[in-house]
């Protein structure tokens, strides 16, 4: 298992200001970071892959849809179109950086709705824009894991079983899906057991407490999540996704509107000993019920 965190909490553009904070999260126990990729050229992700190195760090990226005119269900040709140009962008900057994953809910604009769920031929589209963007990331060594969100920001996949499906949709072994414990606390009936039962397109997991705070300070149960993760031969990042205000356009968009923890510090220097814990707890072998 590698341990991540998200940049999200501090920033939405990762610059050389951020240096020590990183350096930081390293000294915490942390094997890499999550860089959100939503703007900037190559050069610029090049130089901060080089510091990542220097540190000692793996990274993960992570972007989104920004609008709708570059909307990969759109049902205009030419914005789907401009959806994939936008994507083959945020992948040349994730490799150029040097990220192995690149995940997200790219595929519809957050906060966007059409009044109701997914449609077949929204699929379809989406499914085209995914599926030779996969290609272009596999030639760069970039593994893509779609994030689903809950229904209050997206209708697009709400669930892992949808993601599931429209993973064999897009058909591109490069394309997967990934788990956010905050999004499977609103919309499973089961965390558990919707993971054991995707996980084959499971590429990437978000450790995120139901307030979107410090992990082991709400009321989510991580354990069985880890256990079923462990049975099922999962060994890769476990990666802590927290929100603050200190963004507002995020922060509007994820519906962050009071602080949850009392220095963002405390994310890291409590969130990652406690996954740590909770993981090698999640090994011990357990009682089997008759």
């Amino acid at each position: 298992m590698k341990l991540g965190l998200n940049l999200l909490l501090w920033t939405s553009h990762v610059g050389e200001m951020h240096y020590p904070l990183i350096s930081r999260i390293k000294a915490a126990g942390f094997d890499g970071v999550e860089v959100p990729i939503l703007a900037g050229d190559t050069a610029h992700y090049h130089q901060l892959g080089a510091f990542l190195r220097d540190e000692g760090l793996a990274c993960t990226a992570v972007t989104i849809i920004p609008d709708e005119a570059r909307s990969p269900v759109s049902p205009e040709a030419s914005r789907r179109r401009a959806a994939l140009d936008y994507l083959r962008h945020i992948s040349d900057c994730s490799a150029a950086m040097g990220a192995e994953l690149l995940l997200g809910p790219y595929h519809s604009p957050l906060g966007v709705f059409t009044g109701v769920g997914a449609t077949a031929t929204e699929k379809q589209h989406c499914a085209e824009v995914h599926r030779a963007f996969a290609e272009h990331a596999k030639n760069q060594n970039i593994g893509l894991a779609m994030e689903w969100l809950n229904r209050f920001e997206s209708y697009f996949c709400t669930t892992m079983a949808e993601a599931a499906e429209y993973v064999k949709l897009v058909d591109h072994p490069n394309f997967s899906s990934m788990f956010d414990t905050f999004h499977a606390n609103i919309e499973e009936k089961n965390s558990a057991a919707a993971i054991r039962a995707a996980l084959p397109q499971i590429r990437h997991f978000h450790v995120s407490e139901n307030d979107r705070g410090t992990p082991g300070k709400g009321h989510i149960d991580f354990l069985p999540q880890f256990q079923a993760l462990r049975d099922g031969g999962y060994d890769q990042w476990l990666t802590i996704e927290a929100f603050g205000r200190g963004l507002p356009d995020l922060a509007a968009a994820t519906r962050v509107w009071r602080d949850f923890f009392p220095a963002p510090e405390e994310v890291y220097l409590e969130g990652g000993p406690l996954v740590r814990k909770l993981w090698a707890e999640a090994a011990a072998p357990r009682l089997q019920s008759v």
